[in-house]
C-alpha cells in the first residue's frame, strides 16, 4: 500500500477508533487525541489527573481498541526493579530461567509512577528509550510497537517521588486530565451505574500500528515549520538569545533538542489523522503545550505569582 493510501486509511481508522473509545470513555476528546498522537508517532504519555477521572480505564479501553497486549503496573512504595523487569529463577532441573515482567507488553500502564522511588521509576528507563531490557548481564528486546503510559495524582505529595527532569523529557506528552462537565458527568453516572458492559473492538494489530509509525516519519516537512519548532523550543530557555522577557523572568530551565524532535513528530502524526500529508505551523502549536507543558521548570517568582507552564507556551507561541 502506498503512503498516500496509508495516509488516508488512517484518517478513517482514526476515526472508527475514536467511536470506539467513546463507547467506554465519556467525553476526554482533547486527552484521547494527543494519547493517539503519541502512539501513532511511537511516543510515551504522562497523564496527570486527580482520582477518578478514569485514567486507567481510559487507557485498558485504548489498548483494547488497538488489539495491543497490555499490562498494568499498579507503582506502590515497596516495589522493586524486578517486580517490573522480571528475574531469573532456578527451575527443576536446576537451570536459570528468566521469568518476564510486567514490563512485557505492547502498552504498559505505569499507574501512579511518582509513588515508587527512584531506583525503581529508574527500572522504566532503558525500555522507554531503547526498547529493550538488560537482566542479569542479558539484554531482552521487547515486542514492537512499545508504549508506556504513566498516571501521576497531583494533589497527593505525600510520600510520593517526583519523576526527575531526565525521565520527565523521555515522555513526549504530559497529558492534564481536567474535570468532566456536568452534562458528561450526568452521562458518565448514567452509563456506570447500570449491567450494561460495552464491547470495545480491536480495529488494529501490533503490524498496522508499526506501519502507521513508519509512513508519519516518513511524511515531509518544510523547511521553515522545522525552523518554527526549534526557534518556538529555543525561546524556551532564558539564557538563549531568542528568549523573551518573560522567560527570562519566570523560568530557570527551558527544553531540551528532545522537545523540537517530538514536536515535529507529533505535528506530523497531527496532520496525518486530518488527512494532510505534510504537517504546517498550526499543527506544532497544536501540539506545543503537551510537549512542552513538562519540559519548562520555572523559578520560585512563577510560583509566587501563579504563573503557569500554559500561560508561558501560550505567550510563546
Amino acid at each position: 500500500m502506498s503512503d498516500v493510501a496509508l495516509v488516508e486509511k488512517l484518517v478513517e481508522k482514526n476515526r472508527q477508533l475514536k467511536k470506539e473509545i467513546a463507547k467506554v470513555i465519556v467525553g476526554q476528546d482533547k486527552v484521547i487525541h494527543q494519547i493517539l498522537l503519541s502512539i501513532f508517532s511511537g511516543g510515551h504519555s504522562l497523564l496527570i489527573g486527580v482520582p477518578g477521572l478514569a485514567k486507567t480505564l481510559m487507557v485498558n479501553t485504548i489498548a483494547q481498541a488497538l488489539g495491543l497486549n497490555f499490562k498494568r503496573i499498579q507503582f506502590t512504595p515497596d516495589l522493586m526493579p524486578s517486580d517490573i523487569l522480571g528475574s531469573e529463577i532456578l527451575d527443576e532441573n536446576r537451570q536459570f530461567k528468566f521469568i518476564k515482567g510486567p514490563i512485557f507488553a505492547n502498552i504498559v500502564l505505569a499507574d501512579e509512577i511518582n509513588r515508587t522511588p527512584p531506583k525503581t521509576q529508574a527500572a522504566l528507563l532503558e525500555a522507554m528509550q531503547e526498547r529493550a531490557v538488560t537482566v542479569a548481564g542479558h539484554h531482552y528486546k521487547l515486542d514492537l510497537p512499545y508504549f508506556v503510559l504513566a498516571t501521576q495524582n497531583p494533589i497527593e505529595q505525600e510520600g510520593t517521588y517526583p519523576l526527575p527532569e531526565a525521565q520527565l523529557d523521555r515522555f513526549m506528552f504530559a497529558i492534564n486530565l481536567e474535570y468532566p462537565t456536568y452534562q458528561e458527568e450526568v452521562d458518565v453516572v448514567k452509563s456506570t451505574t447500570t449491567d450494561n458492559k460495552p464491547q470495545v473492538q480491536a480495529l488494529f494489530n501490533a503490524n498496522e500500528i508499526s506501519d502507521i509509525q513508519h509512513v508519519i516519519r516518513r511524511i515531509p516537512v518544510a523547511d521553515n515549520v522545522i525552523e518554527y519548532a526549534v526557534g518556538l523550543v529555543g525561546k524556551t530557555r532564558p539564557l538563549g538569545e531568542t528568549a523573551p522577557e518573560l522567560v527570562k523572568s519566570y523560568v530557570d530551565w527551558g527544553a531540551g533538542p528532545r522537545a523540537s524532535q517530538n514536536l515535529i513528530l507529533a505535528a506530523k502524526a497531527n496532520a496525518a489523522v486530518s488527512g494532510k500529508f505534510s504537517p504546517d505551523i498550526e499543527d506544532v502549536q497544536a501540539v506545543a503545550t503537551g510537549i512542552l507543558r513538562h519540559r519548562i521548570i520555572k523559578n520560585y517568582k512563577a510560583e509566587a505569582e501563579g504563573i503557569s507552564e500554559e500561560k508561558i507556551i501560550k505567550e510563546l507561541l
